[in-house]
This record gives C-alpha cells, sequence and structure tokens, in this order.
C-alpha cells in the first residue's frame, strides 16, 4: 500500500480515500479465476517500467504517474468471458482517480493508455512503454512462459478445448506476424526472439500436426 499511497500523493491525494481505493484494487485482483492477471502481474508490469523508463525517453519528458497509474489499473476489471475489459477498466480508472481529485488531464491520459492495452498497437513512447512491460512476460524464459500460458487456460477454463486451441493459435499467430513484437528498442533487443520463440513453441503444441 506505501507505493500506491505515494503515487497517488504525487497527484495530491491522501487519506482514507487513497486506501479505500487501494482496498478495492487489491480485492478485485484477488478474485477468483485469476491466475495471471493478479498483483504479480501487475508487480511485474512496474518493475518492467521501472527498469525500461531510464533509457526509453528524458526523464523530464517521462509522463510516470499516468503510466503507473495505468499499470496499476490495467486489468481492474477483468472477465475473461467479456470483450470490454479494458474500456470498462479506463472507465474505473477516470471514475476513481477523480474521485481523489486527479484532473481531467491525467485521467483521461490514464484512460487512453489503459485502452492501448486491448489491440496492444502503440503510437507514442508512453504508450510503447506500457505494452511492452505488460507483454515482458512473452520473451521470458522457457520456464516463466510456459507458467503464463498454463494460467491463461486456467482463466479461460469455461472454454473447451477445441475451441480454446483455435482461438489461442489466433492469438498468437497475430502476434508473430507483427514486424516487431516490442516496440521500444531495449526490449526487441533483449526480448523479441525468446518471445518468438516461445510464441512459436506454444502455437505448435496447440495445432495438430498435418496430416501425412
Amino acid at each position: 500500500p506505501a507505493a500506491f499511497a505515494a503515487l497517488c500523493a504525487e497527484f495530491g491525494a491522501t487519506g482514507p480515500a487513497v486506501r479505500s481505493l487501494y482496498d478495492d484494487v487489491v480485492r478485485r485482483y484477488g478474485e477468483d479465476g485469476r491466475f495471471y492477471h493478479t498483483l504479480v502481474h501487475v508487480a511485474d508490469v512496474l518493475a518492467t517500467l521501472d527498469r525500461l523508463t531510464p533509457d526509453a525517453l528524458p526523464v523530464q519528458a517521462l509522463p510516470a504517474i499516468p503510466l503507473c497509474l495505468a499499470a496499476w489499473l490495467h486489468d481492474v476489471v477483468y472477465d475473461p468471458r467479456a470483450a470490454d475489459n479494458e474500456a470498462r477498466s479506463a472507465a474505473y480508472a477516470v471514475e476513481a482517480l477523480g474521485a481523489l481529485g486527479a484532473g481531467a488531464a491525467l485521467t483521461e491520459e490514464v484512460a487512453r493508455l489503459i485502452l492501448c492495452t486491448q489491440t496492444h498497437v502503440a503510437a507514442d513512447a508512453a504508450a510503447q512503454l506500457l505494452l511492452d512491460a505488460d507483454l515482458a512476460v512473452l520473451g521470458g524464459e522457457t520456464a516463466v512462459y510456459d507458467a503464463y500460458a498454463r494460467a491463461i487456460r486456467r482463466e479461460y477454463a469455461h472454454v473447451p478445448d477445441a475451441a480454446y486451441r483455435l482461438g489461442r493459435a489466433q492469438v498468437l499467430r497475430r502476434f508473430l506476424a507483427r514486424p516487431r513484437i516490442f516496440q521500444t528498442d531495449g526490449m526487441w533487443r533483449e526480448r523479441e526472439t525468446a518471445a518468438r520463440a516461445n510464441l512459436a513453441r506454444e502455437l505448435a503444441a496447440l495445432t495438430p500436426p498435418a496430416p501425412a
């Protein structure tokens, strides 16, 4: 809670309302049925942002507050059966941060960054940082990636196996078809090759071999 409180204090929010928001965020990330989209993922995104930002942007240009708030709140609404999780998370951020006294410029920027996680397409440096941090697991070590893939499958336990294999394979192919999975140069150099190997390995496991 100290890190979240310190972040909110940056835009002037203090007191019990901040703790109430933190408690609600923790409750949401701890909902039944979440196995990957948890506070562990949030912590990983924040840690990756912390590591990336000094090299990616001049310090004076770094929109650190909205970036970190977006990292905290980008999956605060998560229902694997729904198609509007990002929009609902963005709306949650606008309402919750506004209630703490955050200005419109800040809440709108946080919402914009969260919405970028729906398509994982970014036109500006701040969004590129968030998206690369969000996708860092794709370029993780084999065991880390495989644990992630298993956790995603558990979140979609309601989907029959054949349908899951088909849908997941489509997602993997879309990422593999991109010229770059990671948009910042640092993450591209560090994780692009591993990410493509991980995605291709999972895709091969999901796709039955062609008949001889």
